[in-house]
């Protein structure tokens, strides 16, 4: 087989030294017709044909590669991984090893890849959209310090399409009653509603993805595009640059908002801040495609957005069932219920940050919604002591050592100390705490630390003084007359002058 040195040496002696084929022959021993044919073609180094080798995956490498293509259409998480193909590969006859099925599979990305580049899938078109017509949406992950603690927030991004104007509020969780949250605040901050909202196929918006641009749309997502009346656009599967202003601000927000990592004391601070630096930045940020900065080109788009509705009521509704002990459960976090409810269903209503429990159509209670992703610990309960008191009327003993009692205010525990000490006083002590139900609790508060004062810790004075503070008949301070009105001499009491009295009247009458 000739190599490239002896092509070089022969071309030398024919071109340059002009010997002739037969003497070339001669030295290197190759047949005249070989020599002639590397001169006729002008080559600088030999070419051979390419060698065709069969393998054991080539009755199955169109399959294999609808496979990949079929996969590659889908959510990264929902793929199927190679070995998988590989396995089932071998059910269907395939004997050889998966490294033969993942250098094809390598090789089919490297020309998938090519072609979407020949194709013009590597290549956009710029976009333009009028004032009000649309704003896009996505989701990222971040961190900020929470109270001290490094915490992964799910953060809501929201981009005007025209203005640019941007909108970004964190949360701990990436669910139903968050996004709907922030829509509500994303459209305050904007004074209005674009016409179009486009969105990948989030799990918190799509239950389906069907043929085409079709989709099974979540019924509360629906019931909130209703509300504030905008068109709803979903991208195509793994098609992120079908929105991509709101990608970019992803992106942006790391460096601009994110390093380094924002420090709080509490989720609220933190989105406060996020507010008010979004504001900030529309100041600073030049538009870049209209004059001015971003800020300019959302005022001249703000009177075009819809007016702005009253805020979707968001919430997600779950039906529970109270437990003896007075309580429902929810994320591992327990959360009390009037005592009258005990052992019957109730419909939980779950916000952003609060949770709601309604009954019969009323609703019976509200709680702050504590989130806690630690599976490590026992989960929390949260108590009202206020949904026990039906309960401690007819069991005045558990006020002793009732869990939900321990959270008392401190003039109530102050006044609870003061009447234990008798017999009766932990039926008194229900009996000032049951006021409650019927009475702001400040008054009640008022009306125990004023009988604490005074040093009368009873439930009569209690009451009395409850009803003065309710007429508005508050006992007057005393009077503190001038130096000018005082007598010189104090009157002092002494019942031996009405003695003397009664021994003067016994003799006149004798």
């Amino acid at each position: 087989m000739i190599d490239v040195a002896t092509l070089s040496v022969i071309r030398r002696w024919a071109l340059r030294e002009q010997l002739s084929i037969r003497e070339i022959a001669r030295r290197t021993g190759l047949s005249r017709n070989t020599i002639r044919k590397y001169l006729r073609s002008d080559a600088q180094e030999p070419a051979y044909a390419k060698r065709e080798s069969r393998s054991r995956l080539d009755p199955f490498a169109e399959k294999l590669a609808q496979w990949l293509k079929t996969e590659a259409g889908k959510n990264r998480k929902q793929r199927r991984t190679l070995k998988q193909m590989h396995a089932e590969l071998m059910e269907l006859g395939f004997d050889g090893s998966y490294n033969r099925v993942a250098a094809f599979a390598r090789d089919w990305a490297i020309k998938r890849q090519e072609a979407q580049k020949t194709t013009g899938r590597g290549t956009f078109v710029p976009l333009v959209f009028e004032p009000g017509e649309a704003f896009q949406f996505d989701w990222s992950e971040d961190w900020a310090v929470l109270a001290g603690e490094r915490t992964k927030l799910q953060v809501a991004h929201f981009k005007l399409s025209h203005s640019r104007a941007f909108y970004i509020r964190a949360y701990l969780l990436q669910t139903h009653e968050m996004l709907f949250d922030a829509h509500n605040h994303a459209f305050r901050v904007f004074g209005g509603v674009p016409k179009r909202g486009i969105y990948d196929n989030m799990k918190t918006a799509v239950d389906k993805v069907l043929t085409g641009k079709a989709r099974d749309v979540n019924a509360r997502f629906a019931a909130m595009v209703s509300h504030y009346l905008f068109e709803v656009e979903f991208c195509n599967p793994a098609s992120g640059w079908e929105k991509g202003q709101v990608e970019k601000n992803v992106r942006d927000a790391r460096h601009r908002l994110w390093q380094p990592v924002p420090s709080f004391p509490t989720l609220d601070a933190l989105n406060v801040w996020l507010e008010e630096r979004c504001g900030a930045l529309w100041a600073e940020i030049s538009h870049g495609k209209l004059p001015g900065t971003v800020f300019d080109a959302w005022q001249e788009e703000r009177p075009l957005l819809m007016r702005l509705p009253r805020p979707f009521d968001g919430f997600v509704e779950h039906t529970k069932r109270v437990s003896p002990t007075c309580l429902i459960t929810f994320e591992r976090t327990r959360y009390s219920v009037p005592a009258s409810y005990a052992n019957r269903p109730v419909s939980l209503r779950v916000y952003a940050d609060r949770l709601v429990v309604a009954a019969e159509g009323n609703i019976i209670c509200e709680h702050t919604r504590v989130i806690e992703r630690r599976h490590d610990t026992i989960g929390q309960t949260i108590f009202d002591w206020r949904h026990y008191l039906a309960v401690l009327q007819r069991k005045p003993g558990a006020l002793r050592n009732g869990a939900p009692f321990a959270e008392l205010p401190l003039a109530f525990k102050r006044l609870q100390a003061e009447l234990l000490k008798k017999p009766g006083g932990d039926r008194e002590m229900v009996d000032v705490l049951a006021l409650v139900l019927h009475h702001e609790e400040q008054s009640v508060l008022a009306a125990v630390e004023l009988a604490l004062e005074v040093g009368v810790p009873t439930k009569m004075y209690v009451l009395n003084v409850l009803h003065r503070l309710l007429d508005g008949k508050v006992e007057q301070p005393p009077v503190d007359a001038p130096q000018a009105l005082r007598l010189a001499t104090e009157p002092q009491a002494n019942v031996n002058r009405y003695d003397a009295l009664r021994e003067e009247r016994k003799v006149r009458h004798a």
